[in-house]
């Protein structure tokens, strides 16, 4: 498999700039595996495809403002510097990248919030990547929330706001899992009212988590899919939640993923038995086509780049020929692409 049949273009008036609003207003394209179909819903209407006994799986993590701007001692160089993930807690050691990178070396400080702390670069990583050791003593998150803006996609081209520290998160965002750098897009459409009314049809909700990190913004850079490595992002599927997810499957009702990150926490923990075991550590699983899902058998996602990660997970689980053709059909629609546009629902 091949990563040049997975690029499609779609025209920059199809990207979304803002959420719907309210989030269940957003359009909704229904693929039916089974029957080949697809329908044009509203995501409203969600709640029409699931029984009792189901089990809606949704990834509980919590998107912090993890982009914050900085000036570089001695030039006052102002540099962006987006937080990926705290490495050591008690020495306040985290992996970032810096823009523009080609001025921030080792040895480097960065100041913060007019000079009240700074960041000493320690190591390189990537073309862009640093390791750095932050001076601040307190809650580092607390600052970071004040001064930080939310790390919105490139194609996103205007600056965040602080209404997007809102909108860019779900609404089963657990406050004590604050530690990625995107949502599960595919959950950004769910509110209130609709997991409400899912807890009265009887519907099982599930919540795992899996912190999403710089694998988000990296492009696949190899023709041949064997070859591509994923970031390695931490993962937690307690008891509690594993066993809601095992009931709906032996009693063979339906298992949602809400995301692409959802899908590969379960697909990381998977007991030769066909159930999820409770886990918690770290996962690289990167899942293309062919793929045979062995516990999520419906999709709720969105319409995502060409070439990344979450569109060949999706083609993986939707088969490639059904995905295009629905994306077609998105395109000549006017349907809304990537994190703040529009949902699919797999059948």
């Amino acid at each position: 498999m091949k990563l040049s049949e997975f690029r499609y273009a779609a025209p920059k008036s199809t990207i979304a700039k803002f959420p719907a609003d309210p989030r269940d207003s957003a359009r909704m394209m229904v693929l039916n595996r089974e029957t080949g179909n697809i329908e044009d819903k509203q995501f409203s209407d969600i709640l029409s495809y699931f029984q009792k006994g189901d089990c809606l799986v949704v990834n509980d993590t919590k998107v912090f403002p993890a982009k914050v701007y900085g000036k570089k001692e001695k030039t006052n160089a102002k540099i962006e510097v987006m937080l990926l993930r705290e490495l050591k807690k008690q020495e306040r050691i985290w992996d970032v990248l810096v823009e523009p990178a080609r001025k921030v070396r080792i040895g480097n400080k960065i100041y913060f919030d007019n000079n009240r702390f700074y960041c000493e670069v320690i190591d390189n990583t990537t073309s862009r990547g640093r390791t750095v050791r932050f001076s601040y003593e307190g809650d580092l998150f607390k600052v970071i929330d004040r001064i930080g803006q939310m790390p919105l996609p490139g194609y996103i081209k205007r600056d965040p706001t602080e209404h997007d520290k809102e909108t860019y998160q779900c609404v089963f965002a657990n406050p004590n899992k604050t530690a990625s750098i995107a949502p599960p897009s595919g959950g950004l459409h769910f509110t209130e009212a609709i997991l409400k009314e899912l807890d009265k049809k009887g519907v099982r909700i599930a919540a795992i988590t899996l912190n999403i990190g710089q694998g988000i913004f990296e492009s696949i850079e190899v023709e041949d899919l064997t070859k591509h490595r994923m970031y390695s992002e931490y993962f937690e599927i307690t008891r509690d939640n594993a066993d809601l997810i095992n009931k709906s499957l032996k009693s063979k009702k339906n298992v949602y993923a809400v995301g692409s990150s959802v899908a590969r926490a379960l697909e990381a923990s998977v007991l030769t038995t066909g159930i999820v075991k409770p886990n918690k550590g770290w996962t690289d699983k990167f899942i293309y086509p062919p793929f045979e899902f062995k516990i999520a058998n419906r999709l709720i996602t969105n319409f995502h780049p060409p070439a990344t990660p979450s569109i060949l997970l999706t083609a993986a689980f939707t088969g490639t020929e059904l995905l295009f053709k629905g994306y077609k059909r998105a395109i000549k629609n006017d349907y809304r692409f990537y994190a703040y546009g529009d949902a699919m629902l797999v059948l």
